[in-house]
């Protein structure tokens, strides 16, 4: 609700108070009230004993009065008789002198005398019985609508002659005579039952509206005799209800007592006004002392707020510790805070920034460096150089990792000690990353090759000489590059220079290609064999001793509708580095199998050769999968392996070449010669071919040294119990050659080119002894010529 703590406290503190003075105000309030209406019942208690008491003496001085006539010897011989005028002068006269408002005579027929106001028949009838069992008859009752007090005297003359009555009227008047009495301004209201047993007050009375609520509370004060509190229009009033007798017994009219709470609280006003302007004058003095405590408690908190919004910004920040109290202890520990996370801070940022092993700016910080510099540019390019030491790994291996280290800090302050603007990064093990500006790209090789000749210089480390040599890659900054872009450029010259064995190159994109496109590749081969894209072709394998084709080599080819026809050399090299070998070798492996059978129910029973990679020599899911599909199908089908393939994981890849050669699945030492050929790894292959590399094929005919080193292959495998396949064959001459070196099978564009199925199977069934016949002229003229 509230955004800032120092009007939080503020109106919690005055909140607090301002409640604990209105608790206290109610208890007060409540207790003076009580107090008061207490006191106020009490004194009505009293003052209705009062009213008794003047009800009594005020009955008797009528009585006596009335009593005093009826023994007068003149008014009763009037009476005796009935000297109407002097009964009414004796009535006027006494009710004058006492102040009467009723006096008349009943006889003793019940017949009423010196009364003027009519009195119904009922009335009559109701007071002469009264009269009549009870000569001294006192009670209430009305007369002409309006309220009574009456006695009743005997007029003996002798005997009961009738009875002389005085009453008195229970109006406003009287009821102020009788509220002066009283101790306490109370009201004074005489309340009757009317006919349908209501109470209601006499000729009305405003301050009742409510009869129901009045008689209830009638009818329980004249049971209880207790004086209670009534809700009026006037507001709340301590009420006593005191019962009038009727005359002839009953009580049918009540005096009710009633004094105002509010005036009872009058003489308490004071005090409660009192307690009010303590109350505010407190809130005010808690609202500016909390005021002023919430001050000086948020000030240093605001202060340490605005500090860790600096900090929170990188900002260098430090807050006054003024106090020692909690305050300032958190203030201290904010100050040692900052101060670690700036430590740390500048820790986190030399880790990021900088390689762990030899404390040189990393590729981030080169990174930095670029953008820098292609900032700072006044129409000068960019270059980004990447100098990567060669054989490091060996020189690692053989001063150890520490000197190393060592090695790569000291060709960076060499560097920097040439460029005194120099700026140097680690970009990788054995690569360093140096930013510059050129001219041109010419200038750029320029200052690298006299870099590269500064640099490619005996390093003394401990003592020692360590030969140092670097090769360069060099990239320019081109509008729109991205920073990583041109640092991963200047990696790709270096490793683009070493493949070329130069010393120094630029940056060769048409060399380099497209990354993108070669992914995208891959996925779209993987959608062609699925599609029907993708086909193999056959190219057929020459047996010199029968003069036969007995075999055939199962080739993939694809044809992109957007590329065109797709090189092998490209799709199948992408499908090695991406992983995609093995479906692709799948595929051809099954097409070949169904080919091989398609051929045989043909009439041509041919070994169909599938080159397996090296990837998938120690993959022993792929070996179980390829064995249950070729014995299943009893297909006649030939792997063709890289000598090299076995090197990596010998032992697994062993076995497997042993599990194939156990499942009666050929084996094929492919491209021998063109690798690290090894005689032991020969020896423990268990092949049953070997294919000369079409290198030594080519140039066999006019090579004395190719013809020695396939002559002794031929004689070495033989010896080994394999057979000779010969690659590359494209001439009459070769294939002479080969066949009087004892070569076994030639395969090559002379024997055939690779072909569609359908095209080999038109080659296979159209003239196979018209082109064994044509070979074997060839060959025969051949070695004719060679004689």
């Amino acid at each position: 609700m509230f955004s800032r703590l120092q009007t939080k406290i503020v109106v919690l503190f005055a909140g607090l108070f301002a409640i604990a003075m209105l608790v206290a105000g109610m208890v007060v309030y409540a207790r003076i009230s009580e107090n008061a209406a207490r006191t106020v019942r009490g004194e009505l208690q009293s003052s209705g004993v009062v009213f008794d008491r003047i009800w009594d003496l005020r009955a008797r001085q009528l009585r006596d009065g009335a009593s005093l006539l009826a023994r007068d010897f003149g008014f009763r011989e009037a009476v005796a008789t009935r000297d109407d005028a002097t009964m009414r002068s004796a009535l006027d006269n006494l009710r004058d002198r006492l102040d009467l408002h009723l006096a008349f005579i009943v006889d003793m027929d019940g017949a009423i005398t010196g009364l003027d106001a009519p009195m119904d028949e009922a009335r009559a009838t109701a007071l002469w019985t009264a009269l009549d069992s009870d000569e001294n008859a006192a009670g209430v009752t009305v007369i002409a609508d309006q309220t009574y007090q009456v006695i009743s005297a005997p007029i003996m003359s002798p005997t009961l002659a009738g009875w002389v009555v005085f009453a008195t009227r229970l109006d406003a008047a009287e009821m102020a005579r009788l509220e002066e009495l009283s101790a306490i301004p109370l009201k004074a209201t005489v309340v009757r039952r009317d006919a349908a047993g209501a109470w209601t007050p006499v000729k009305g009375d405003a301050a009742f509206a409510n009869p129901g609520r009045l008689s209830g509370f009638i009818e329980a004060g004249l049971k209880h005799g207790v004086a209670r509190e009534l809700d009026t229009r006037g507001g709340r009033v301590i009420a006593l209800a005191k019962p009038l007798r009727e005359l002839g017994g009953g009580t049918e009219s009540a005096l009710l007592l009633r004094y105002p709470l509010a005036q009872a609280m009058a003489p308490y006003q004071p005090i409660l006004f009192a307690v009010v302007i303590v109350g505010l004058l407190g809130i005010g003095v808690v609202i500016a002392g909390s005021w002023i405590l919430a001050r000086r408690l948020t000030r240093p908190i605001m202060a340490l707020d605005a500090a860790a919004q600096r900090l929170r910004q990188g900002g260098d920040v430090s807050v006054p510790v003024e106090t020692n109290d909690e305050i300032g202890r958190l203030a201290g520990t904010f100050n040692t805070m900052a101060a670690e996370i700036r430590v740390r801070e500048r820790t986190i940022t030399h880790l990021a920034l900088h390689d762990a092993e030899s404390n040189l700016p990393n590729r981030v910080a080169l990174k930095q460096f670029v953008d820098a510099s292609v900032k700072a540019s006044d129409g000068r390019i960019t270059v980004v150089a990447a100098l990567g030491v060669d054989r490091f790994h060996q020189v690692r291996a053989a001063i150890g990792y520490t000197l190393a280290n060592d090695l790569l800090r000291e060709i960076a302050e060499r560097l920097g000690r040439r460029h005194a603007s120099a700026r140097i990064a680690r970009l990788a093990t054995s690569v360093l990353g140096f930013v510059y500006e050129a001219r041109d790209i010419a200038e750029a090789q320029t200052f690298a090759a006299a870099l590269q000749a500064d640099l490619d210089q005996p390093i003394r480390l401990n003592g020692d000489s360590v030969d140092a040599s670097l090769t360069i890659g060099i990239a320019a900054c081109s509008p729109g590059q991205s920073t990583e872009a041109i640092v991963d450029r200047a990696s790709i010259a270096l490793d683009q220079a070493r493949a070329t064995r130069r010393k120094i190159a630029v940056f060769d994109a048409d060399a380099y290609g497209d990354p993108a496109r070669n992914l995208s590749l891959t996925s779209d081969l993987m959608t062609a064999m699925a599609a029907g894209g993708t086909s193999i072709h056959l190219q057929p394998k020459y047996d010199l001793r029968r003069g036969l084709v007995t075999g055939a080599e199962a080739l993939v080819r694809w044809r992109d509708p957007r590329r065109g026809m797709v090189p092998p050399d490209l799709f199948i090299g992408m499908a090695e580095e991406t992983g995609h070998i093995r479906a692709l070798t799948d595929w051809v492996l099954a097409q070949a199998v169904k080919t091989q059978l398609m051929l045989r129910e043909d009439g041509h029973d041919l070994t169909i050769a599938v080159n397996i990679s090296g990837r998938l020599m120690d993959d022993q899911d792929f070996a179980e999968r390829a064995i249950d599909l070729v014995r299943g199908a009893r297909a006649d089908i030939c792997f063709e392996i890289t000598e090299t393939a076995v090197i990596d994981n010998p032992d697994v890849a062993l076995r497997i070449i042993d599990q194939y050669a156990a499942a009666g699945i050929g084996i094929s030492i492919d491209d021998y010669g063109s690798g690290l050929s090894s005689l032991a790894y020969l020896k423990q292959i268990r092949a049953n071919e070997l294919k000369i590399d079409k290198t030594f094929v080519l140039c066999l005919a006019h090579g004395h040294r190719d013809a020695l080193l396939v002559k002794s292959t031929i004689d070495l495998a033989h010896s080994l119990g394999l057979k000779v396949t010969a690659e590359g064959v494209e001439t009459a001459e070769a294939l002479a050659v080969l066949q009087t070196m004892g070569c076994d099978l030639a395969q090559g564009y002379f024997i055939g080119r690779p072909m569609p199925v359908g095209d080999f199977v038109t080659f296979m069934r159209g003239a196979p002894l018209t082109a064994a016949s044509a070979l074997a002229a060839d060959i025969a003229e051949s070695g004719t010529r060679t004689s």
